[in-house]
C-alpha cells in the first residue's frame, strides 16, 4: 500500500488538482503530530477560507465518505494543519512484507526498461599515474552505472582513454633518451611518469624538446610502425596496471574506446559542419562563433590543421548515439571542464541533433592533498593504488588495535579500506571539493564508511545469534516508537534510489544508509531483539534482516562490500 498516495485519494478540495495537494502532503518529522501531514494555508486564498476551516472540513469529508480506512488510525486539524496517524500495525505488516518477500531485490524496479544510458567515466590517460585526481569521477561514475543498472535501464560504462595528443609525442622523446625497457618492465607505470616528469623538467632548460616531441607525435598520427610499437607498448602496460586498480575498486567497463578510436570518425562531423555552414575561419584555425549563445568561440581545428579534444568529443558523440541509441548520455567529469561541455552540447544543438539535450555534463569537485593539488608534470601526485594501500594498511592496525580477531583479516581490511577510500567521494554532494584525510575516512563512528560496514556486521551476528529464518512473524509487534521509526526509514529506500538517480547523486544514498545505520542502532539499543518471547524476537530479528539487506543493497550500489564479520 502507497500510504501516502492513499490519503491523497481521500482528499477532495473543489478547485484543488490532485497534483497541487500531492505537492502540499509532507511526511511529518514529528510524529507526535502524526505520520503526515497537510498544511492548508495555500488553500486559504483559492477557497476563500480559514486554514483551520479547510482542515476541519476535509476532515469531515473523509470521516463522512463511508470508506473503511483500516491504514488509519487517527486524523487532527489543528490550527490550520491536518494531520494523518498510521495504524502502525497496518504499516508495519505492509512494508516488512514487501522488503523481506525479496530481500536482496528490495528497491529494484524496471522503470528504465528499454532505455539505454551511457556513462564516460574515470577515463584515464594512457602512460599517466592513476592517481588521487581520478577518484571522483571513477567512483561517482561506478555508483551511477550500478544505479540505473539496478532500476532497470540498459547501461554502456565507457572508459574514454585519453590516448591521443602532443603528450605522447613527448614521452617517447624521453624513452628514446633516457629510458630503460628493463626498468619500465619491472616498475611499469611508476617508470613512465619518471620519464614524462623528467620530460618538462628538462624542456624547461632546453625548449627544442618540445619540437622533438612533436616530431614524434607526427609519426604516430602518420603510423609509423617504430612509434606505434613504442607507444602500443605504453597502452599495454598503463591498461593492464590500471585493470588491478580497478578490480580493487569493483568497477567495470563495457568500452574502452578511447579519443584514438575517433581519429578516423572526424571527417563526417567536419562535413556536416560545413554543410551546416557552421565553420569559420579565425586566425587560421576553425571555430564555430557562439557569441549569440554568451559561449567563446568553439575551436575545432587548430592553425597548424589538425584536430582537438573537442573535435574527438563530436566525433564520439555522434557514434554513441548511432551504436547505443543512448536516452541518455552521461560524462563524469570535473566542473573545471565546464564551458567545454557546454560548447560541445550547444554545437551539437546547432547540427541539429536533436537528442543534444539527452547530453548531461555530470560535474564534481575536485580531490587535492592536504599538502596541495595534485599535478601530473611536477610529479606532485599520489597513486591510488598507494591510497587504497595505506587505507587498508590503517585498517589492519585499527582492527589489531580493537583487539579483534579475525581468521580473514586481510580481505576484511581490504574491504574495509578500499571501501573506505570510496565512501569518501560518494558521500559528499558531487560538486563539493574535497581533502582528502586518511584519519577522517578510516573512524568506525560518525559518518563513514566503516560505520555503515559495522552497522551491517552487527545485523548480521544478531541474526546468526538469533539464528534467522526467514518464516512468519507477527510484525504487528513492532509498534514502539524506534521500530517504527526504523520501518519508516527502510520504506523510503526504493524512492531514495530513484531520486539519486534521478539528481545523479550517489550520495543521496550514503545519506540515507547512515541514518538507516542511525535508526538501527537506537532500536538495537532500545529493544532486546533475542528474548524469552518467542513472538517478539521473530518480529524483531525480521526487521533486523531488513536492515541488513538494505544496507547491503545500498553500499553494493556505491562499490562497497560489506564484511559479514568486523
Amino acid at each position: 500500500m502507497d500510504f501516502f498516495n492513499e490519503i491523497v485519494n481521500l482528499i477532495n478540495l473543489e478547485g484543488i488538482t490532485k497534483e497541487e495537494i500531492a505537492q502540499t502532503l509532507t511526511v511529518s518529522t514529528d510524529t507526535t503530530k502524526g505520520d503526515f501531514c497537510l498544511p492548508c494555508f495555500k488553500f486559504s486564498k483559492i477557497l476563500k477560507k480559514s486554514p483551520q476551516a479547510i482542515a476541519d472540513s476535509i476532515k469531515e469529508s473523509i470521516i463522512n465518505s463511508g470508506k473503511k480506512l483500516v491504514f488509519l488510525n487517527e486524523i487532527q486539524s489543528i490550527s490550520g494543519y491536518l494531520n494523518f496517524f498510521i495504524d502502525r500495525k497496518v504499516y508495519a505488516t505492509q512494508i516488512l512484507s514487501t522488503i523481506l518477500s525479496d530481500p536482496e531485490n528490495y528497491g529494484r524496479n524496471t522503470m528504465g526498461n528499454g532505455k539505454t544510458i551511457v556513462i564516460d567515466y574515470s577515463s584515464v590517460n594512457i602512460a599517466k599515474p592513476f592517481h588521487i585526481g581520478h577518484l571522483s569521477s571513477t567512483a561517482i561514475g561506478s555508483a551511477l552505472y550500478k544505479i540505473f543498472n539496478y532500476l532497470g535501464y540498459k547501461v554502456v560504462g565507457v572508459n574514454h582513454l585519453g590516448d591521443w595528443g602532443t603528450q605522447f609525442g613527448k614521452l617517447i622523446s624521453a624513452y628514446k633518451r633516457w629510458g630503460n625497457d628493463e626498468d619500465i618492465e619491472k616498475r611499469k607505470l611508476t617508470a613512465l611518469v619518471e620519464l614524462y616528469v623528467r620530460f618538462h623538467k628538462e624542456a624547461e632548460e632546453n625548449p627544442a624538446l618540445d619540437d622533438e616531441g612533436r616530431y614524434w607525435f607526427k609519426k604516430i598520427e602518420q603510423g609509423d610502425k617504430e612509434a606505434l610499437a613504442i607507444f602500443d607498448k605504453f597502452k599495454k602496460i598503463t591498461l593492464s596496471e590500471v585493470a588491478k586498480t580497478y578490480k580493487r575498486l569493483n568497477v567495470t567497463f563495457d568500452s574502452f574506446a578511447g579519443e584514438s578510436f575517433y581519429i578516423d570518425k572526424m571527417q563526417p562531423v567536419l562535413d556536416k559542419l560545413e554543410e551546416k555552414n557552421l565553420l569559420t575561419e579565425s586566425n587560421n584555425a576553425k571555430v564555430v562563433n557562439l557569441d549569440k549563445y554568451n559561449l567563446p568561440p568553439c575551436l575545432i581545428i587548430k592553425s597548424d590543421g589538425t584536430s582537438l579534444y573537442t573535435t574527438r568529443d563530436l566525433a564520439a558523440a555522434f557514434y554513441r548515439k548511432k551504436t547505443y541509441d543512448f536516452y541518455k548520455c552521461l560524462y563524469v567529469v570535473a566542473y573545471q571542464q565546464n564551458l567545454h561541455f557546454e560548447q560541445l552540447f550547444k554545437v551539437l544543438e546547432l547540427m541539429d541533433c536533436d537528442w543534444a539535450k539527452d547530453m548531461e555534463h555530470i560535474a564534481f569537485g575536485m580531490v587535492s592533498l592536504e599538502s596541495g593539488s595534485i599535478k601530473t608534470r611536477k610529479g606532485n601526485f599520489i597513486l591510488l593504488e598507494d591510497v587504497l594501500d595505506e587505507a587498508v594498511k590503517r585498517t589492519k592496525q585499527i582492527i589489531r588495535e580493537k583487539g579483534t580477531v579475525l581468521e580473514n583479516e586481510d580481505e576484511v581490511a581490504e574491504a574495509i579500506g578500499v571501501g573506505a577510500v570510496v565512501f569518501s567521494v560518494v558521500s559528499n554532494s558531487r560538486i563539493k571539493d574535497i581533502v582528502f584525510s586518511y584519519d577522517k575516512i578510516l573512524s568506525f563512528e560518525g559518518e563513514s564508511g566503516p560505520y555503515l560496514q559495522y552497522t551491517f556486521a552487527r545485523t548480521n551476528s544478531v541474526l546468526n545469534k538469533g539464528k534467522y529464518k526467514n518464516c512468519d512473524a507477527d510484525f504487528s509487534l513492532l509498534i514502539d516508537d524506534s521500530s517504527y521509526s526504523l520501518i519508516k526509514t527502510l520504506n523510503r529506500f526504493p524512492a531514495v534510489i530513484e531520486e539519486s538517480a534521478k539528481r545523479r547523486e550517489p550520495y543521496i544514498i550514503t545519506r540515507f544508509l547512515l541514518e538507516t545505520a542511525q535508526e538501527f542502532n537506537k532500536f538495537y539499543i532500545d529493544n532486546k531483539i533475542i528474548s524469552e518471547d518467542e513472538s517478539l524476537t521473530k518480529a524483531r530479528l525480521s526487521l533486523t534482516k531488513a536492515v541488513s539487506s538494505t544496507i547491503k543493497i545500498g553500499l553494493s550500489l556505491l562499490g562497497i562490500q560489506c564484511p559479514e564479520k568486523m
